[in-house]
């Protein structure tokens, strides 16, 4: 057979295709068996962007008084939400599954481009705790008490540092739950990160709910939240 000749300045590669090149061709010929749901994006205050999410990052027993009334030492650990658990909806579903549901008011930090703090807001860490309790019980872990959809209502964004102090409070139907101020967290957002960095390579996306003070309780159906934090847009939802 007469041999393949390469046309003037081009190799015999450039011809018949890179290996990448035929994988993207390859790729861009398939479908997907489903569709995923578009990914949660949370308002961003006077700009017309939004902040897409990728991964939600929590950290437990970051506020010594929290950790004393929930019978604990006073140490940060570190468990992650799915990125469905992020909602901005007004009215969420009260979960399955649960006769104790607990709100848990903190801090969010929403990540930029190399793990820097982009914009903060104001979160609610909602727990199934009659669930934790039993997997805390069977030293199992705690994903089905934390990692529900919607189990974390976010407010809009502030662009820039988050604030170093200042007052975190939660009210049900008016009446105050939390309070308590961001200058008594054990890590504060900076060390925050730095330990996360540790086990984890921090992304654009992420968000990092950074610990709840004390005055953690129970939500019925119809309760009305308020979460504020401040210098940053309050956090209202009602529990249907």
């Amino acid at each position: 057979m007469p041999s393949v000749v390469p046309e003037a300045g081009r190799s015999r590669k450039a011809i018949v295709g890179s290996t990448a090149d035929r994988k993207a061709r390859y790729l861009d010929g398939m479908s997907d068996l489903v569709t995923l749901p578009p990914a949660p994006r949370l308002a961003i205050e006077g700009d017309a962007r939004t902040f897409p999410v990728g991964r939600v990052f929590c950290i437990g027993r970051n506020y010594a008084d929290h950790a004393r009334e929930m019978g604990a030492a006073a140490e940060a650990i570190f468990f992650a939400k799915p990125a469905d658990a992020v909602t901005t909806a007004s009215h969420i579903p009260f979960p399955p599954e649960t006769a104790d549901l607990h709100h848990e008011v903190e801090l969010v930090l929403a990540l930029g481009e190399d793990g820097e703090i982009a914009a903060s807001g104001v979160g609610v860490d909602l727990t199934r705790r009659d669930l934790q309790t039993r997997m805390k019980e069977k030293s199992a872990p705690w994903e089905i008490a934390k990692g529900f959809r919607h189990s974390a209502p976010t407010g809009a964004l502030r662009r820039g540092p988050p604030p170093a102090s200042g007052a975190i409070a939660l009210t049900v139907n008016g009446q105050t739950r939390q309070s308590g101020d961001l200058g008594l967290m054990i890590l504060k957002p900076q060390a925050l990160l730095a330990e996360l960095g540790r086990f984890f390579e921090l992304s654009p996306g992420d968000l990092v709910f950074t610990g709840t003070p004390a005055g953690v309780g129970p939500l019925n159906r119809g309760d009305r939240v308020r979460a504020t934090v401040d210098g940053l847009p309050p956090l209202d939802f009602t529990l249907d």
